[in-house]
């Protein structure tokens, strides 16, 4: 696990230490701010990871991962915006081990997948298994937006703020892309469905 020295710099605000590193790029100064909030960062990974090397593992992986990211987002607070990364990227760890058609159950099970907004769900049959090749080819008959927007939060568990700046559009035009493809991607597998029976 990194360890990092107890240093005199230790008492400068958060903020500055971030400052700092954004200016200079020293590795250092983001040493000092991440060894503040090492052990919640690793509290995280044993409750989302359930093992203590893989844990280890990910404190370093999310460390290398801020060098580029502190550069990327606008941080009001460090500890807080920390606590977030930490909880996504143990989820995309957790998602990237599942196989297709695990992650393919995850997609048809979560009721959020088929949903338009928070009143209307969309029903559809749990009980009918699809398999890797059937939801790829719906994917692929997606509009070229809406198939990368897919691609993009589900396989690729980004958010709707790094799709919007990877893709370079307003999030809001992300947010409808997903929700429209959800829907053509629901009314491709129904189909499926229809021709089977």
């Amino acid at each position: 696990m990194l360890n990092f020295k107890r240093h005199k710099d230790n008492n400068i605000p958060d903020e500055v230490l971030l400052f700092d590193f954004r200016e200079s790029s020293d590795l250092e100064k983001l040493g000092i701010l991440y060894s503040r909030y090492m052990h919640l960062v690793y509290g995280v990974c044993i409750k989302y990871l359930k093992d203590r090397d893989t844990a280890k593992d990910e404190v370093i992986n999310i460390f290398e991962k801020l060098v580029v990211d502190v550069r990327n987002f606008e941080i009001s607070n460090f500890k807080t915006w920390l606590y977030v990364v930490t909880k996504n990227h143990c989820l995309m760890v957790l998602r990237s081990r599942k196989s297709e058609s695990e992650r393919e159950v995850v997609m048809l099970n979560d009721p959020s997948f088929f949903m338009e907004n928070s009143e209307e769900l969309h029903p559809i049959d749990n009980d009918v298994e699809l398999s890797d090749q059937r939801l790829n080819d719906c994917i692929s008959k997606l509009k070229e937006e809406q198939r990368q927007c897919i691609r993009m939060f589900y396989y690729e568990n980004k958010c709707y703020r790094e799709i919007s700046e990877e893709l370079k559009m307003d999030e809001k035009k992300v947010k409808s892309f997903l929700q429209n493809g959800k829907r053509n991607l629901k009314i491709c597998l129904e189909g499926k469905y229809v021709t089977q029976e």
